[in-house]
Order: C-alpha cells, then sequence, then structure tokens
C-alpha cells in the first residue's frame, strides 16, 4: 500500500525542474522537505533555490561568521597606521608635544621670565636638570614652554598654506585654461624667491614679534608647493568615471568638486601638509635664530639656541636642550609624514 503523500514540504525551497533529478536522468519532480529529504530518493539537496526575503544563508544566521566587506582607502590606511610602529611612535610624541603646548604648567611649574644672575650659565642642580641660561634662568622651562611657540608656528602655517593652496590649486586643475595658466605663473614667481632671503626682507620689517608675522610669511610662501600638488591630483581624479556620471546627472561644478574630486584627491595633500609642518618648525627656529622671527620676550627655541651659540664651551647645557628638543620634534612630524604617505600611496603597497 503506497505511502500517502506528505504535505509538510518547506515552503523556501524551489521544485527542481523536470528531467533535472539525481543521475542526470529524466526522473520525476523532487520536493524538498525540512530535513534536505525528497520524496523519492537519499538526502539530496535541490539545483537552485529561491532567495526568499525570509532565508537565512549561511554565515549570516545569528552566531556565523560575518561576510567580508571591502575597505576604502581612508579605512585601509587607518588599518596600515594602527599597525605601523613608526606612526605609533611619532604620533604618541607629537601628542605629548602638543599637549605642554597648551598646558605646560603639567610638567613645569617654574616661570620661564624669572632669573637670577648669581646663578647664570650653572649647570644641572636640584629642581633644575638643565641647568641656567646666561640670565640665570630654568632651561628646563624655557625649554617647555618654548614648545607653544614653535607648535603654535607649525600647525598654523601648514593649516593656512593648505587650505590657500588646495582652493587655487583644485580650481585650476578642475576648470583649466585661462585660470590655469595664471595660477601657474604666480607660483613659478613664488618658487624663485629663497626662503631664507624672503623672510630676512618680509620680517626685517616687522616690529612684532608674535608668532602671527612669522605664520604669515610662510603661508605666503609655502602655499605654491601644495598648489601643484591640488591641482594635478584633481587633474586625474576628474577624469574618472563617477565624475563623469556626476556631470552627466546634472551635478553642478561646485557639488562635483566638493562631494567626488576633493575627497578623492586630497590624500596627496595631506602626506605634503604633514611632512612640511616639521619644516615650517624648522623655518621658524632658523628665521628667529637669525635675529628676524619671533623675538623676545616671546619664549622660542629659536631665540634660545641664538643666545646659547656662544657660549657652547662654557656651558654647552644651554644649548643642547633647546635644540634636542627642536631636533626631537622636526623629526617626528617628519616620521608621521613618511607614515602617512606609505598608507595613503598604493603604489608603496
Amino acid at each position: 500500500m503506497p505511502e500517502p503523500f506528505d504535505t509538510r514540504y518547506d515552503m523556501t525551497e524551489a521544485i527542481a525542474p523536470a528531467g533535472s533529478g539525481g543521475g542526470g536522468g529524466g526522473g520525476p519532480m523532487d520536493l524538498a522537505t525540512p530535513g534536505s529529504q525528497t520524496l523519492k530518493g537519499g538526502p539530496r539537496r535541490g539545483p537552485w533555490r529561491l532567495p526568499l526575503p525570509w532565508r537565512k544563508e549561511p554565515g549570516h544566521r545569528s552566531g556565523g561568521p560575518a561576510a567580508p566587506t571591502g575597505r576604502g582607502l581612508w579605512s585601509d590606511a587607518w588599518h596600515d597606521l594602527r599597525r605601523n610602529p613608526v606612526f605609533i611612535v611619532s604620533a604618541l610624541t607629537i601628542l605629548f608635544l602638543v599637549l605642554i603646548a597648551i598646558w605646560p604648567q603639567l610638567i613645569a611649574s617654574g616661570n620661564p621670565y624669572h632669573g637670577d644672575l648669581a646663578r647664570a650659565q650653572d649647570g644641572p642642580a636640584p629642581g633644575h636638570p638643565f641647568g641656567y641660561d646666561l640670565q640665570g634662568r630654568d632651561v628646563y622651562t624655557r625649554t617647555v614652554y618654548g614648545a607653544r611657540a614653535s607648535i603654535t608656528v607649525g600647525i598654523c602655517a601648514t593649516l593656512g598654506a593648505a587650505l590657500l593652496g588646495s582652493t587655487l590649486g583644485g580650481l585650476a586643475g578642475y576648470f583649466g585654461g585661462w585660470w590655469d595658466a595664471l595660477l601657474s605663473r604666480i607660483a613659478d614667481v613664488f618658487f624663485g624667491i629663497p626662503i631664507l632671503l624672503g623672510g630676512l626682507v618680509f620680517l626685517s620689517v616687522v616690529t612684532s614679534g608674535s608668532v602671527w608675522p612669522v605664520v604669515g610669511f610662510i603661508v605666503l610662501l609655502g602655499w605654491p608647493q601644495i598648489s601643484r600638488i591640488a591641482r594635478g591630483s584633481v587633474v586625474t581624479v576628474k577624469e574618472h568615471d563617477y565624475v563623469q556620471a556626476a556631470r552627466a546627472l546634472g551635478a553642478g561644478s561646485g557639488r562635483t568638486l566638493l562631494r567626488h574630486i576633493a575627497p578623492n584627491a586630497v590624500a596627496p595633500v595631506i602626506v605634503v601638509a604633514t611632512i612640511a609642518l616639521g619644516t615650517y618648525i624648522s623655518l621658524e627656529a632658523t628665521l628667529s635664530f637669525l635675529g628676524v622671527g619671533l623675538k623676545p620676550p616671546t619664549v622660542s627655541w629659536g631665540i634660545d639656541i641664538s643666545s646659547a651659540a656662544t657660549q657652547i664651551r662654557n656651558a654647552p647645557h644651554m644649548l643642547l636642550w633647546p635644540a634636542g628638543a627642536l631636533s626631537v620634534t622636526v623629526l617626528a612630524f617628519i616620521m608621521l609624514g613618511d607614515a602617512v604617505r606609505d598608507a595613503l600611496d598604493p603604489r608603496l603597497r
């Protein structure tokens, strides 16, 4: 007596087409049961299953492994940076320098302007590990407070040069024509000015000894380099298919630049600006050493190095500590820029 037909079959399974049964023969149609059992034959799985919305595929059920997802440029770069010891060391060093530039009282409780002439040029003493300078001021306290001027000049000058250069270079690369030609000729003029000679001429007529004239000078001579990088990056990106598709869909120039071109063209600008930040800090110290940058009573590593240069034989500690702090700061920013470049440049992977 044949068994009655069992109607308890899984509605999520598809009905196999006629002639596609196991063994390649033209057998009857199979209806799959919940346990992958068919009405006839042994356990087997149909040739396909209908992708219904309530089905949970393997790898997507609760507790199963998630399907792999692709990473973009920025997430991939951050994934590499977190595993780069050079980036970690330089980032921690810069974070510490920025912290003491904002709150120098955290590690230095003295007054950088207070001097005791009776202790002029004395070496290290209890509570004064770096010794004293020509005016009897604590070298340790002045070294800590000197980070504020150098970090402020470096960050502000880099942000100003990056914003101005990337804006002008991006517009020139996108629109081209006479705007591109005019900007290129202006940039060539600024490239022809030696930076130290320009600093001596420009800052010698400035009476203020604050950081802002130095920042303005560095921005004035620093934007052409970033402008060329931004222009070349925009010229490359604007030829990609997704930019052409945005234009075809009616996107205006502003939307195309801000939403499609800028996020994909900014990586080279960030790399160059990060490396240039250390160079700008070194430039500020050089100009202050020559007497045309920051001026007393501003506390600066360049000013302290300049005053200690004549006493290097008698009191080398006066020169050693501010020069060492300047070298560590510049090196940290250059190492950070190299790590960011390696992470953002696909050709170096």
